[in-house]
């Protein structure tokens, strides 16, 4: 067996497979399909301060080398998943990182600071609990009229700002490609305290229904994902990689471990793999093995000798 330990803001990772958020649910459906201790984290479905319904209409449509999603987050909100999920995580060994979105700067606060108490109650009681919380930048922001909080560098910076002050738990930071300088961005966000930078989310994109002569989503766009975007976000992550100092969790279209490979030679830590679970409901298994396959024919050793080469 080759060494696949990682290790990302000073939690250990048995290996660089992350499944994540908004595919991969809460872990609890997967594990009926397969072992998921074997995967090194799990990053939750988006979760906010309050309930979500989400949007209404087609949610998902494919398309050439991937997929469009308008889900909208949908999701049961904060209590809610601290009260019924968090009794399943305590059972389960992945890393446990908490996707956290937000409409406006006080719900992202208030909900790190749920997430955090409930972490400092579980420890109290050594149970396990959240490890790490994922701030989801790429959410609308109501008071600036829906422009996302990662379009521009100095609203990202006082969000991230605020919850680095209230929360305890490791932070990382999940860019969108639609960052006005993404690279700019992430050397922000280590500035401001973040010890992980995830990228990238979802690429905007679109589909009309050529019959019904309109969009095919009720928001017009919808995020992009799947193969397709995985040249521009290696990019994206091989030029982030270089910038900071703190690691980096890569994703965008990994569907084999040679992509994972690539992701980690480009400089992630580890990775994260999202549409691929649709795809392959037990993507997470196979990739591992491909993973350790490709290590023993190419005689690595560990993750450390590849990391950041190019």
């Amino acid at each position: 067996m080759r060494n696949l330990a990682c290790k990302v803001a000073g939690i250990p990772f048995n290996n660089p497979i992350i499944m994540a958020s908004g595919t991969f649910g809460f872990g609890r459906e997967f594990a009926k399909l397969y072992d998921i201790n074997i995967l090194g984290g799990i990053s939750s479905k988006g979760l906010t301060l309050h309930p979500r319904r989400g949007n209404t209409g087609t949610r998902m449509v494919e398309t050439a080398g991937g997929m469009l999603n308008s889900v909208g987050l949908e999701n049961p909100g904060i209590d809610a998943f601290l009260q019924e999920e968090m009794k399943f995580w305590e059972t389960i060994e992945p890393v446990k990182i908490v996707n956290l979105g937000g409409s406006n700067i006080e719900e992202y606060v208030q909900g790190a600071l749920k997430i955090t108490q409930d972490a400092d109650e579980r420890h109290k009681n050594k149970k396990k609990a959240v490890d790490m919380v994922e701030l989801n930048i790429s959410c609308p922001n109501v008071k600036e009229g829906g422009i996302a909080f990662g379009i521009k560098t100095a609203v990202a910076r006082e969000v991230i700002r605020e919850v680095r002050q209230v929360t305890s738990l490791p932070l990382a930071v999940k860019l969108s490609p639609q960052a006005e300088d993404i690279v700019e961005m992430a050397v922000m966000c280590e500035e401001e305290g973040a010890e992980s930078i995830s990228l990238v989310n979802t690429f905007s994109g679109m589909k009309i229904d050529i019959h019904d002569r309109k969009s095919m989503f009720n928001n017009m766009y919808a995020g992009l994902s799947g193969p397709c975007i995985k040249p521009i976000a290696l990019r994206m992550v091989h030029q982030v990689a270089k910038a900071v100092s703190v690691p980096v969790i890569g994703m965008g279209g990994i569907s084999n471990a040679s992509d994972i490979i690539e992701f980690i030679m480009a400089g992630a830590e580890v990775v994260q793999v999202g549409t691929y679970n649709f795809m392959n409901l037990r993507a997470g298994e196979e990739l591992l093995a491909g993973l350790q396959s490709f290590m023993e024919l190419e005689n690595i050793q560990s993750l450390d000798e590849i990391r950041g080469i190019i």
